[in-house]
């Protein structure tokens, strides 16, 4: 076996043996047992939401074992048509194999990347907020565009985007929006995003086309399960109505129903304009007990602790990524030094390797390739 096919299936054993230590795989048969044991119990669905939240928990489980079985069956059966097409000296079927194993280490270095997707609240919905920076007009465009940004990546993934809110700039963008995103680990692959972004352009609103450098910040939290009881104490809210309008086009939603509010021992404040009153009320305050649930989280975890502090005010010193267009093509990420020249595909959606660069950091701030040569 060539060398470089040697170092394909090394790579590939070490997602295995991560992928096995991730879903503990020495328990995982048994763990299995034990849900399907209580999948049979007929009295199972009196609580549909706990039964829900089992069954999810069982399908993880189950797709963890059958990725973990299919790679290594896999991994396999193409190095034994490796050795077999040695000893015949078939040169096509060594080739074949060797392909098959190349597509299998992208495969498995993939599932690695989603399995580092554990956290307490990674497979939920998630909140992702944006406000512009100081800037005015360039700002608010700027958080225009991040927000399109974020939009067409969700889209490209099949999720489901509903704006929840939005303030529009007086000429142009918006001063800030929250959309409610959902599908399998939204917050997962988005919590990364939490922090500054900088953008460096010939500003298209100065006569004298000279460079700008804009600033907005996203905030991202997870929806809460409905089994995950947050206790808000009405005595610490105040609700305000007010009338809402948009920007024009298909954010349009002008309505005296929209409502505000406001947690006074936090400082949080949530909005919803997109329904009537009474849902309104309803988002507002599933968004509120969200942001309260990540505050708790931020508390317990000190990688997502570190992604939203650092967050800080919309301006230099706390960027997470820059985004320059003049006088050269590059997006960067300071967090993970990961960059790109196709500024045009980033800011169509193209954001899966820079989130999977950020999720592949452990809380020690060592990248996923240092800790699998630990392993």
């Amino acid at each position: 076996m060539r060398a470089e096919t040697q170092n394909i299936v090394a790579e590939i054993e070490k997602s295995l043996e991560l992928l096995a230590q991730r879903m503990d795989r020495e328990t995982a048969p048994h763990r299995l047992e034990e849900f399907n044991a209580r999948v049979e119990d007929p009295t199972l669905w009196d609580d549909p939401e706990k039964a829900q939240k089992l069954m999810r928990e069982r399908q993880m489980l189950v797709d963890a074992i059958d990725t973990y079985d299919g790679i290594a069956r896999d991994l396999s059966d193409n190095v034994e048509l490796i050795e077999l097409g040695e000893m015949e000296d078939d040169a096509e079927v060594v080739k074949e194999a060797e392909q098959a194993l190349a597509a299998l280490k992208e495969k498995a270095a993939q599932k690695e990347l989603e399995a580092l997707l554990d956290g307490e609240a990674d497979g939920n919905d998630t909140f992702l907020e944006i406000n512009a920076g100081a800037g005015g007009t360039e700002s608010c465009d700027w958080a225009s565009m991040l927000a399109r940004m974020y939009v067409r990546w969700a889209e490209k993934h099949g999720y489901k985007v509903e704006l929840q809110s939005e303030s529009a700039g007086e000429e142009a963008g918006i001063k800030s929006a929250t959309y409610k995103i959902s599908g399998p680990n939204a917050y997962g692959w988005l919590k990364s995003e939490s922090g500054v972004h900088r953008l460096v352009r010939i500003s298209p609103y100065d006569s004298a086309a000279k460079r700008h450098t804009s600033f907005s910040s996203v905030w991202v939290y997870p929806v809460v399960d409905d089994n995950i009881e947050i206790e808000v104490n009405p005595a610490d809210i105040r609700i305000d109505t007010y009338r809402s309008s948009g920007a024009g086009g298909q954010h349009v939603n002008t309505t005296d129903s929209a409502v505000r509010i406001t947690h006074h021992p936090t400082g949080i404040v949530v909005t919803s304009s997109e329904k009537s009153q009474h849902q309104n009320r309803d988002i507002a305050m599933k968004a509120l007990k969200s942001r309260l649930y990540q505050l708790e989280l931020d508390r317990r975890n000190a990688d997502i602790n570190a992604a939203h502090e650092a967050k800080g005010d919309a301006g230099w010193g706390n960027q997470i990524r820059s985004y320059v267009l003049q006088p050269y093509q590059m997006v960067k990420d300071l967090r993970t030094n990961h960059e790109t020249s196709d500024t045009k595909g980033v800011l169509d959606g193209d954001l899966d390797a820079f989130m999977a660069a950020t999720l592949a950091l452990d809380v020690s701030g060592k990248s996923r390739a240092e800790a699998r040569s630990e392993a």
